[in-house]
């Protein structure tokens, strides 16, 4: 009789096992994946510690144990139809990396397990992968156990694959050996050669250690690693089941209270009726995932692993409706899986408050939905049966969930229950019209901006109010957090959403100025703050993500703003008040703002003027602000009503409305304007001034874009690198690039002159003497030819050329260049008084080679992509000059 060891106790065991052999215990990782894509969720106790294995990352020892929390839903439609399958579970293991390898770890299983838990060595049966003669060896010749309890494993011939070597595509891999216990003939299936391997639940598979020794190509090739590792795997709630002897994990202590809580919340008992078996086993291990998910900051949501929570929180919620239990029920069970796991898991006791409020509040939504919609859904079945369908169409399915929601899953879990499916392309269809429609009706601006649906939900006494006028830095209390489309209680690594607090030093995006960047911390997390935007209800959202760590409503932060950055903002600002003086001064008053922007890069100010300034006067405004920049005026802000600000002459917004009262900021007595934005203390904090562009936006209104302080010193630094780079091509120096530049500029206009007479010498010798085929029609000579590979200019000197000898009369050359044909023709005076006129013979003539042009009665060209028509084109000519010479 095996000793009956708690799971609790179990794990504290294990670890304290492993540390005694010089194994750093570590705490589980997050059930969300920090820096790895490839994964959803932690679903193997090796999964967080990927970047040790691949060398990512320096472990911080090479000898490492952990009891880890994981999760997976690849069979979830199973979890509660059998005892066997579980969404949540906990991973025991010991890993090494590049220290110890197949003889410590093979000796140290036996150990834990025939030792520390003194199970009867009789009773356990190694697996080996069939080839791996070096595991037998250590099996049979050091541990002592018979080679006749020893199972091989191979590869299936036909698809090369084998449960005892693991590896996945290319990369490390390598072979495995497992130790299996016989639970006895009770747990059998009956036969003579049950053995270990065989599907029923007598040899149950304890532990699983992982020989990472090559590297595979991916194509059955494989090298030795010079560093292997150790990758060890126990489930701790299968080896609960053989240390308490008891039927499956659903009766382990941890969970049978769990157990025995849904049987209490529902009156029905346990292995009476396999219906509510079913409930009984799935509400057990779905509150287990879902308190889990939750303290580790995974929230509901309709994506990602938001959704794979609000899935098994809402079937957890109706299989208690099938069961009875009536209202919310979740939170009290889960509150038996923190008083079950604390021991292992204190964070869970430390977040108890949330974690039940964020079930309650879960299971309080689907309900006000669930009864309507399994009404609708048991319409839509019966209609169904009447039909003699046994599909239910995608948009029955797609309204289910849009406006009941119900996962599509839970849907099709409850059809199948009938016998029924769903028509999965259609509901598809149906989603992706509806992203599209959201996509369309969403305005361009900023990632969950000012005008996003989702702050609407939040409560209105809520109120945010700015610090940041004097400083970068505050403390203040979470109010809020959104994410793109509901107010959650909490965010986690790599989520993404805003937060909203009374007091913050962020600025929030407003009146052209760019809202601020910068972090928010609190004792459990780090979030990036990449954008700053004023919400309903005078509220500020800092957008951003979270960095690590999770993030919940109610905790105390800190908020630090991007210095550097907020500095090159107010720069900007700053130097904006002194250009719209300086355009003032030298254009005149009429100038006003129509519109600004400055971030930390650049500064665009738009304003009313009604011709392109000169440079002159571009270079004149530049000089006036650098020149107050220079004089380091003091930057003062002062709070007045607007008459007495009016009174000061400080310069309002045309068109803008202002509150009872306002800022207004002065640079000396130079500049005063009415203004709620962020600026420098002292112009001299500017440094500099540099006018990028000027240009015309609308009708009236002109745009200057410029850059301040080190964008300044950076925009010269690049313009003095291209020069360089300028200079080096031309092989000179900067100092005499402009020397240089001007030589070679007439070098390439006296080669262009030369080019031009070669080209038209090649022109006349290719056209050659065609004096003789001049034909006359009524009195008009007529002079067609064609040429290879002449442009149009070149048609043309020729065509001056031809007529200075032909006297009066037509002229049409044509020329065959690069596969496009080009047109010209010309009409003397006398032949036009006759009738001619080039521009209807061009049109003549460029229809026979696939093209079209015109001009005037005395010179016209075509082009065309026809050259094999060129023949035709000239014949067309001479036909239509017969027609309208007379």
């Amino acid at each position: 009789m095996n000793k009956s060891y708690g799971v609790n106790e179990l794990r504290r065991m294990y670890l304290e096992f492993f540390e005694s052999k010089g194994h750093l215990a570590m705490k589980s990782f997050s059930l969300v994946p920090h820096n790895d894509n490839s994964l959803l969720l932690i679903n193997a106790g090796m999964a967080p510690l990927k970047p040790y294995f691949t060398g990512q990352e320096i472990p911080p020892r090479r000898r490492v144990t952990t009891c880890q929390k994981c999760v997976r839903t690849g069979d979830i439609e199973n979890v509660g139809k059998t005892a066997r399958h579980l969404t949540f579970f906990e991973m025991l293991g010991n890993f090494s990396f590049g220290d110890y390898f197949k003889h410590e770890a093979i000796a140290w299983s036996w150990e834990f397990l025939t030792k520390v838990l003194e199970l009867d060595p009789e009773r356990l049966y190694p697996s080996i992968y069939g080839e791996d003669e070096e595991a037998f060896d250590i099996w049979t010749k050091e541990v002592g156990v018979p080679a006749e309890k020893i199972t091989r494993f191979y590869r299936d011939p036909e698809t090369g694959e084998c449960d005892n070597f693991w590896e996945h595509g290319a990369g490390p891999c390598g072979p495995c050996s497992e130790i299996y216990y016989d639970r006895g003939e009770k747990y059998g299936c009956g036969s003579p050669d049950c053995k270990v391997g065989c599907e029923c639940d007598r040899f149950m598979e304890v532990w699983n250690n992982v020989f990472t020794q090559f590297n595979g190509d991916g194509h059955g090739g494989y090298e030795e690693l010079e560093n292997k590792n150790i990758d060890t795997g126990m489930g701790l709630e299968r080896l609960a089941v053989v240390m308490q002897d008891v039927d499956s994990v659903f009766d382990i202590d941890t969970m049978k209270a769990i157990r025995d809580k849904v049987c209490d919340l529902s009156g029905k008992k346990y292995h009476v009726d396999e219906m509510d078996d079913v409930s009984i086993r799935l509400i057990t291990d779905h509150i287990r995932s879902s308190t889990f998910l939750i303290s580790d900051g995974v929230m509901p949501s309709n994506e990602g692993r938001g959704y794979v929570l609000r899935r098994i929180i809402r079937r957890a919620a109706r299989h208690g409706r099938m069961l009875g239990i009536n209202g919310t029920f979740l939170a009290k069970v889960a509150q038996v899986v923190i008083d079950e796991s604390k021991d292992g898991y204190p964070e869970l006791e430390e977040k108890k408050d949330f974690i039940l409020n964020v079930l309650t509040k879960e299971e309080e939504k689907f309900a006000k939905t669930i009864d309507q919609g399994l009404g609708i859904l048991a319409e839509m079945e019966e209609k169904m049966q009447k039909e003699g369908r046994k599909e239910l169409s995608g948009e029955d399915a797609f309204k289910l969930y849009d406006t009941y929601g119900f996962p599509i899953d839970l849907t099709a879990e409850i059809l199948e229950e009938k016998g029924f499916s769903y028509d999965d392309a259609g509901f598809e269809k149906c989603m992706e019209k509806q992203r599209q429609t959201a996509r369309g009706a969403r305005k361009e601006t900023n990632y969950m901006g000012a005008d996003a649906d989702v702050y609407n939900d939040i409560d209105s006494d809520i109120t945010t109010e700015f610090s940041g006028y004097d400083k970068t830095t505050d403390s203040s209390e979470i109010a809020f957090i959104t994410t793109d489309s509901e107010v959650v209680d909490a965010i986690s690594d790599g989520d993404r959403g805003s937060i909203i607090v009374p007091v913050t030093p962020f600025y929030a995006t407003m009146g052209g100025q760019q809202g601020d960047k910068g972090i928010i911390e609190t004792a459990d997390g780090k979030f990036v703050v990449e954008d700053t935007v004023k919400v309903v209800g005078n509220r500020y959202a800092h957008v951003g993500y979270v960095k690590e760590g999770m993030i919940r409503a109610g905790e105390k932060a800190k908020l630090i703003v991007d210095p550097a950055g907020r500095m090159r903002t107010c720069r900007n600002h700053s130097a904006t008040h002194l250009l719209q003086k300086a355009l003032r001064e030298v254009l005149g008053t009429h100038v006003e703002q129509a519109g600004s922007y400055q971030d930390g890069e650049r500064t665009r100010f738009d304003f009313s003027h009604f011709s392109a300034m000169t440079a002159e006067e571009i270079q004149k405004v530049e000089d006036i602000v650098n020149e107050k920049i220079a004089e380091g005026l003091p930057v003062k802000t002062d709070i007045m009503t607007v008459d007495e600000a009016k009174k000061t002459g400080a310069m309002a917004l045309f068109g803008e409305k202002y509150g009872e009262k306002v800022r207004v900021v002065s640079m000396g007595d130079y500049s005063k304007e009415f203004c709620g934005g962020t600026h420098v203390k002292n112009t001299a904090d500017i440094i500099t001034f540099k006018i990028l562009s000027e240009s015309g936006v609308a009708a009236g209104v002109r745009r200057i874009e410029a850059i301040t302080g080190d964008n300044v010193f950076a925009y010269y630094k690049k313009l003095e690198n291209e020069l360089n780079e300028a200079a080096k091509v031309v092989k000179t120096t900067p100092a005499k690039l402009v020397e240089r530049l001007n030589h070679l500029t007439a070098e390439v206009k006296e080669l262009q002159s030369e080019n031009e007479s070669l080209k038209s010498k090649a022109a006349k010798d290719a056209l050659g003497d065609v004096m003789d085929k001049v034909r006359e029609i009524n009195g008009v000579k007529v002079l067609a030819s064609s040429v290879v590979g002449v442009d149009m200019n070149g048609l043309r000197e020729l065509g001056d050329s031809l007529k200075e000898k032909l006297g009066e009369g037509v002229i049409l050359l044509a020329s065959s260049n690069e596969g496009k044909v080009n047109l010209i023709a010309m009409a003397t005076e006398e032949a036009m008084k006759k009738g001619a006129h080039a521009g209807n013979l061009i049109k003549a003539a460029a229809s026979k080679v696939g093209g079209g042009g015109g001009g005037r009665p005395n010179m016209a060209q075509a082009g065309g992509k026809n050259p094999a028509g060129i023949n035709d084109a000239i014949e067309t000519v001479y036909a239509e000059l017969e027609k309208i010479i007379k």
